[in-house]
């Protein structure tokens, strides 16, 4: 008998459709925002980067620290309850394209609206609503996922014992801008508009970032005997049956 996942966590068959989707080129994972007649279609599945996560404790959460706390103090990184096995990953981005008009200019709509981090190539059976260490599942509200909120709509994957180094760059950031410094910037490898790698040589150990929007769910994908094959974050409005073209630009996701 195959892994089955608490009911408590487990996706609907709506959200099981689009998590199966989603990744899937030339699926159609909605429609526009402005016009229902016309779907919504995966149009690239693109390589973000390799992540190291040399001790299977993994991080997901946004990376900054909270900036109405004036200390700006290490941000507290929810790190899941399963663990993965250790080892270098793929981090994947899904892509979306939806053409739309504004002002009278054309725009491609192109959009990344979920990202995965790919454990193995096992096929997924289940999916499941990932708890965070320290959580319970007999917290669980029905009908309520547990997410993560992400300050500066922004989110990472990350080794756990790594954090306060791998987010170093971010929490220097903020400490830099407040002491006024004009010229302040952050120490992070760019992979592209979307994407920051943050590494630390000595622990061998990543993080990755990734754009979000509001409160993010993080989903396990389960093979037949409960192993995670993936691991994949997006945010609720997706699970809606339109998907918005015209929300906040990447350049207006983060302060630059």
């Amino acid at each position: 008998m195959g892994y089955t996942a608490d009911e408590r966590l487990a996706a609907s068959p709506e959200e099981g459709r689009y998590l199966e989707a989603v990744f899937t080129l030339g699926a159609q994972v909605g429609t526009h925002a402005e016009d229902p007649a016309r779907p919504v279609y995966v149009v690239e599945v693109t390589e973000v980067s390799p992540i190291r996560v040399p001790s299977g404790r993994l991080v997901v959460a946004s990376p900054w620290p909270d900036d109405s706390d004036r200390e700006l103090p290490t941000p507290a990184g929810r790190e899941l309850k399963d663990r993965i096995p250790p080892g270098v990953h793929r981090v994947q981005a899904s892509w979306t394209e939806a053409p739309y008009e504004y002002n009278g200019e054309q725009f491609d709509g192109r959009e990344e609206v979920a990202v995965r981090l790919l454990v193995s190539d096992a096929p997924v059976a289940c999916w499941e609503a990932a708890l965070g260490v320290g959580e319970s599942i007999e917290q669980i509200v029905p009908g309520e996922r547990p997410i993560f909120d992400s300050e500066e709509n922004m989110g990472s994957f990350a080794d756990a014992t790594a954090w306060p180094s791998l987010t170093e760059p971010f929490r220097r950031f903020w400490l830099d801008v407040d002491a006024g410094k004009q010229d302040a910037s952050r120490a992070t490898e760019s992979l592209d508009e979307s994407f920051e790698r943050v590494s630390d040589e000595a622990l061998e150990a990543d993080l990755v970032t990734f754009p979000t929007g509001g409160g993010t769910i993080v989903w396990l994908g389960r093979t037949e005997t409960g192993s995670i094959a993936s691991i994949v974050t997006v945010g609720p409005a997706f699970f809606h049956n339109e998907l918005v073209t015209s929300r906040v630009s990447r350049a207006a996701r983060t302060r630059l």
